[in-house]
């Protein structure tokens, strides 16, 4: 583990990675590989998680949250997703996605309703934009919100969204002027049990697996006014505000997984023998080890850098869009990367089950489609230096 020079610790931020660290190792690790092949949500974990402050790091001691800043969170969720992304992924969304958004938009009435207890984790939160026809494309929503005197009426479906067969309160963004495009787009806060809202089957998928994900669809779902998000015609920019966090914390997943690779290749490479000596003394797995060891490092210092600027942020009112896209686009693909070369320096026991490196491969791969694919990150990368944006 790292330190750089330009990012020395506090010892409240070594306390908090140590803290996770050893929560991660003892609670975390031995039931990892389980949780993945069953596929189901780790509760007692999660709830464990919230007992230790770890679900709303950020968040205001008075919204039950631990009150601590963006590099102590990015710390945290290293170190959870360096043993298990899937348990990162739960706790990343109950960080960034939702929490942030109420506590930046939302009323106080809404904060000490709805954060309080996801932040400590007594119910889980999800974030609800991506639809069947309306990935990468937030304008191109079909869910409808209509008022109706003190509530609104929402109809529509949401697809892959995190945590969904288990929350308790979903951000839900819909339509409310659709001829405006994007800025139609009106964000609310819905309850789990609320009428018309309905869950489908979790999805089968390649990674993350105990991270629970479905649809959700909303068949004449009334919400009442008081949890409308911001005002109507501000989804648009709740969202894309929220996903600049979100994508802080993707970064962060992205590069515990990444350490956890890198470490398990370094050490097969030190312990595993071929043509009478060990194989990290061959060129072909020496040079694959520097190269995911300096992705790893770099990638560290675009998290951090991008933890500095949300802080920046939170007394200047700039964006910190730029900082946050490079961090998730390049730790992303680091995690790819020493994943792939992971499992090829394990041959044919990387590709096992028996070792937990092909899980890093299955995992890696999803930080570089949610919260914005990789070609995304690029699109924004570009436009904000062409002045486009």
């Amino acid at each position: 583990m790292s330190e750089s020079a330009l990012f020395a610790l506090s010892d409240e931020h070594k306390m908090i990675r140590q803290a996770a660290r050893d929560f991660a190792q003892k609670e975390i690790a031995p039931i990892a590989a389980e949780f993945d092949e069953t596929g189901e949500f780790p509760e007692k974990t999660i709830r464990k998680m919230g007992e230790m402050g770890f679900m709303g790091i950020e968040v205001p001691e008075e919204y039950g949250g631990a009150g601590m800043d963006t590099l102590a969170y990015v710390l945290a969720l290293e170190e959870i997703c360096k043993v298990d992304a899937a348990h990162g992924t739960i706790m990343s969304v109950n960080n960034s996605l939702f929490c942030y958004g109420i506590l930046k938009f939302g009323t106080e009435e809404q904060k000490k309703k709805y954060v309080i207890p996801v932040a400590s984790g007594e119910a889980i939160g999800a974030y609800a934009l991506t639809e069947p026809s309306s990935g990468s494309d937030a304008a191109n929503m079909r869910t409808r919100a209509v008022r109706d005197g003190d509530f609104y009426v929402l109809n529509g479906r949401k697809n892959w969204i995190t945590s969904a067969p288990v929350a308790d309160y979903f951000v839900v963004f819909a339509m409310t002027e659709p001829e405006k495009k994007h800025h139609g787009i009106t964000a609310f806060i819905v309850e789990g049990d609320t009428p018309g809202l309905t869950r489908g089957k979790k999805e089968p998928k390649l990674g993350i697996r105990a991270s629970a994900t479905s649809e959700v669809t909303f068949e004449d779902c009334r919400v009442p006014v008081e949890n409308r998000l911001g005002e109507e015609g501000q989804g648009f920019k709740i969202a894309m505000t929220v996903l600049d966090a979100g994508r802080i914390g993707v970064a962060a997943q992205a590069l515990g997984i990444a350490e956890a690779a890198y470490e398990a290749a370094l050490n097969y490479a030190r312990e595993r023998e071929a043509f009478g000596k060990k194989i990290g003394q061959f060129e072909g797995v020496s040079f694959k080890l520097a190269d995911m060891k300096t992705r790893i490092e770099a990638s560290r210092l675009l998290i951090y850098n991008a933890a500095f600027a949300k802080e920046r942020a939170k007394e200047t009112g700039e964006r910190f869009t730029l900082a946050a896209s490079m961090a998730k686009l390049f730790a992303s693909e680091t995690a790819m990367f020493c994943a792939h070369a992971a499992v090829q320096i394990h041959g044919g026991m990387g590709y096992s089950k028996e070792l937990p490196v092909e899980r890093y491969f299955r995992d890696a791969k999803i930080t570089e489609i949610y919260e914005g694919t990789s070609e995304i990150q690029r699109l924004v990368i570009s436009r904000n230096e062409l002045g486009l944006r």
